[in-house]
């Protein structure tokens, strides 16, 4: 760093200091104030902000006393996926995300928005303490922390925005609270819809955690292993690293998640009361058109009725045929026990129309909360955004290289 840039960050890093005099610890040094100020483009009014707003937060959770006495509820512990597991060369603690096997739906019916955002504070404390052990360890400072995002079995399914952004709400939780804690992210098993989900994912993504993700080709093995010895990745994402008993997905490290019994749903309504509401007169049916004008876009869906089920399809009308056609034939779905979701890729242009059938109901009248969005991924976006993320060449050439990218 030319020195007078270094003296520059210092002035800043004092100048923050003597204003935060008031909540800093003794043993709060220049090192870790100096990530605040890079959080946040080194402006001192931000970091201050920043800082303050993240004590007053970390002091309304009880951070403090989280890891001795929080109780993570049972489907916490069941279903969350994830685990610490090994360090990396660089004696940063390693973290693997098993996406494709998270049922964020169902934990979001199943506890509250704090006790998720407890797990996670508790994870970035576990982190902390883990770097004064290694620190004290390998007689060096340690921080940071290695993320592997394992996106096998990820479906059409993890396209639904509420889920997406509640996972995204606790990663910014993590960068909120606990600046420059992440220091890569490598993506493996990306699915062919990997463009699509970041394209979701994109607003709520800050450019200097894009800055830190990598996604590997079906290779990852190999380049998982420059950055991590074999003793200290699982098995099952190349190293040697098992449970005792020899299971190679460590499962006493890592939840391997899956989907959450309905026997733990609490709070359904939360999952859809921000969805448009609209009533379909008994006999009668309500429609919602979408307009798609780029071959290969996603149609997604998602609704819930109350207390009784409906008739649910997806019809296409084209430029070339004036008769409808139905991609996914009407059927009555238990839309009143659960929120029913999907997707379908739409081949060609054209108007796309929900169908929320209550013909064959002649009595009753059925409120139904519904959403439904089109993304498109050009080949500019694929280009600008996501070329840059992968680690060796370029999107096209790694999904024609991976083993899951089609379903």
């Amino acid at each position: 760093m030319p020195k007078e840039k270094e003296e520059k960050e210092k002035r800043k890093i004092a100048e923050l200091r003597g204003r935060l005099v008031d909540l800093l610890k003794h043993d709060y040094d220049d090192y870790d104030l100096r990530k605040w100020l890079k959080a946040r483009g080194f402006d001192v009014n931000k970091a201050e902000q920043m800082f303050r707003t993240s004590e007053a937060y970390k002091k309304k959770m009880k951070v403090e006393t989280l890891m001795a006495e929080y109780e993570i509820p049972e489907v916490i512990k069941t279903y969350l996926t994830g685990g610490f597991c090994g360090h990396d060369k660089e004696g940063s603690l390693i973290r693997v995300e098993l996406y494709g096997h998270l049922d964020m739906k169902g934990l979001m019916a199943s506890t509250r928005k704090s006790d998720l955002e407890k797990v996670k504070l508790m994870q970035c404390e576990k982190t902390i303490e883990d770097w004064e052990i290694m620190s004290k360890r390998l007689d060096r400072r340690v921080d940071g922390l290695t993320v592997i995002m394992d996106m096998e079995g990820v479906t059409t399914k993890m396209m639904w925005r509420p889920a997406l952004q509640m996972y995204l709400h606790l990663v910014k939780v993590l960068e909120d609270n606990y600046p420059e804690m992440l220091k890569r992210l490598f993506v493996v098993n990306a699915p062919s819809i990997f463009p699509v989900l970041y394209k979701l994912a994109r607003p709520l993504i800050s450019d200097d955690m894009r800055n830190k993700i990598h996604v590997l080709g079906g290779h990852f093995k190999s380049d998982l292993i420059k950055y991590i010895d074999a003793d200290q990745l699982p098995m099952f994402l190349g190293g040697t690293l098992t449970d005792p008993d020899g299971d190679p997905r460590c499962r006493t490290m890592i939840c391997q998640g899956g989907e959450v019994p309905e026997k733990y749903y609490t709070d359904v309504k939360s999952l859809y009361e921000a969805m448009e509401l609209v009533t379909i007169a008994a006999g009668s049916s309500h429609t919602k058109d979408f307009q798609v004008d780029t071959p290969g876009s996603h149609l997604t869906w998602a609704f819930r009725s109350e207390d009784y089920d409906l008739g649910f399809g997806v019809r296409i009308t084209t430029n070339s045929s004036a008769k409808p056609k139905f991609l996914v034939p009407i059927q009555r779905v238990n839309s009143h026990l659960v929120v029913e979701d999907g997707s379908i890729v739409c081949d060609v242009p054209g108007t796309y129309t929900l169908v929320f059938d209550n013909t064959f109901s002649w009595t009753r009248a059925k409120k139904v909360y519904f959403e439904g969005d089109v993304v498109s991924v050009d080949e500019g976006y694929v280009k600008s955004e996501i070329h840059d993320l992968v680690e060796a060449g370029d999107w096209e050439t790694l999904e024609q290289k991976f083993e899951t990218t089609h379903f």
